[in-house]
């Protein structure tokens, strides 16, 4: 059978794979080229120990104060906000109690997959090198959270994750690099990092092409509703396929819409900064969860990242955001290098209001599957993705219930 996969990221390359596993006939398209968007800029951390949508009861009340701080972990540019309003309709109704537990059980469903799928895709790529076990460690400084996050670890203990409460005299042990400003933190043992995420997807895409996927640049602006769907592009370009993986992130909501599936997909705008050679500093991911930003030892250097900013596609990226990101880290962290050694990135994360991917066939024609709005888990969640996608092409029982993210679900 001949596939074609509409985006060459890691959930598109992952995909590659899990289809080549299955010795079907794979094309990967892209208009750009590998590992071109958030693939290559993200954190670097297979956070599977993460179970909580970002749309909660609790972050209703914040949603006011987003649009005051341009410069604070979620902004929301103002000539945006129209634009965005349907997705922020989304957003309220994912944060209604039952909502917000239909969601924790949809993302604790694919987390728990995440890491043995990355483990065993890494095995069969002989990439085993670029994962590494050295657990990650989230901070924070105010001691009134400290019910709320033994709460969030009983909830991760019932899903299987392991979480150790530490008291600040520990992480200062275990990352001596942090400063004397904490309240305590939590640390997930079993969490792994990566090499780096542009070395590892373009390593996954490598490896796809010897074992016979093909790529070509290009542009796919519609797909048609035939039994063997013809992509379409401009000029005339024209590819006729037996199955298509829509795996584009925050650029497939125009072909979904095309198949019928009217999907609220929008795009955070993550930033960050990275240090090449800098290295040594920290020896596993931290989290700063009062601040919103992560900070990952890669082998190419230290990253800090993670602020989102709801703007769009078009606008010009905004590194005051980037800056602020750093000026946090250097009261929290010693020994950070100069601002202006490092290298800006600025991408686009697509994202879905219940925090859930789009995992599932179209509307208009079941032979064209969905996988994209990973939102900040696309490195996390891909070779899961791609294992569900691959099941559902073959017409297995998936490994899980995909009903949670179900196309048709908005």
């Amino acid at each position: 059978m001949k596939i074609a996969i509409i985006g060459a990221g890691i959930v598109g390359t992952a995909t590659a794979h899990a289809l080549l596993d299955e010795s079907h006939e794979v094309l990967i398209l892209d208009k750009e080229g590998p590992a071109f968007g958030p693939s290559r800029g993200n954190a670097g951390i297979i956070a599977h120990t993460d179970v909580l949508p970002i749309a909660s009861p609790n972050m209703l009340r914040k949603v006011p104060g987003f649009l005051l701080d341009p410069l604070g972990p979620l902004a929301i540019r103002l000539g945006y906000l129209p634009q965005l309003l349907p997705w922020l309709a989304r957003f309220l109704l994912a944060a209604r109690p039952g909502a917000y537990e239909r969601s924790i059980a949809g993302i604790i469903a694919i987390q728990q997959l995440a890491l043995p799928a990355w483990l065993s895709r890494a095995e069969k790529a002989g990439l085993g090198g670029h994962i590494h076990h050295r657990g990650a460690l989230y901070t924070y400084r105010n001691a009134n959270d400290t019910a709320g996050l033994e709460a969030l670890a009983k909830r991760q203990r019932a899903a299987g994750i392991t979480v150790d409460m530490l008291r600040p005299q520990e992480l200062r042990q275990m990352e001596p690099a942090l400063k004397d400003r904490f309240a305590g933190g939590t640390f997930h043992p079993d969490c792994a990092h990566i090499s780096d995420p542009l070395a590892l997807t373009m390593a996954l895409f490598e490896t796809a092409l010897a074992r016979g996927a093909t790529f070509e640049k290009a542009q796919v602006d519609n797909i048609s509703l035939g039994e063997r769907p013809a992509l379409v592009g401009p000029d005339g370009w024209q590819r006729v396929v037996d199955r298509v993986v829509v795996a584009a992130g925050a650029w497939s909501k125009p072909l979904a819409a095309a198949m019928g599936d009217n999907i609220p997909l929008d795009t955070e705008r993550g930033y960050n900064v990275s240090f090449p050679g800098v290295t040594g500093l920290t020896s596993r991911p931290v989290g700063f969860k009062d601040d919103g930003f992560v900070m990952t030892p890669l082998e190419s250097g230290l990253r800090i990242g993670g602020a989102v900013e709801f703007g769009g596609l078009e606008a010009p990226p905004n590194h005051a955001r980037t800056r602020a990101l750093y000026d946090k880290a250097t009261k929290l962290v010693d020994g950070l290098p100069a601002f202006d050694s490092g290298r800006l990135w600025m991408g686009f994360r697509p994202s879905l209001p219940d925090s859930l991917p789009v995992i599932g066939k179209a509307s208009r024609n079941p032979n064209v599957v969905y996988a994209f709005g990973h939102g900040h888990y696309g490195m996390t969640q891909s070779t899961a993705t791609a294992d569900l996608v691959a099941a559902l092409i073959a017409g297995r029982p998936p490994a899980i219930d995909l009903s949670h993210f179900s196309p048709q679900r908005f």
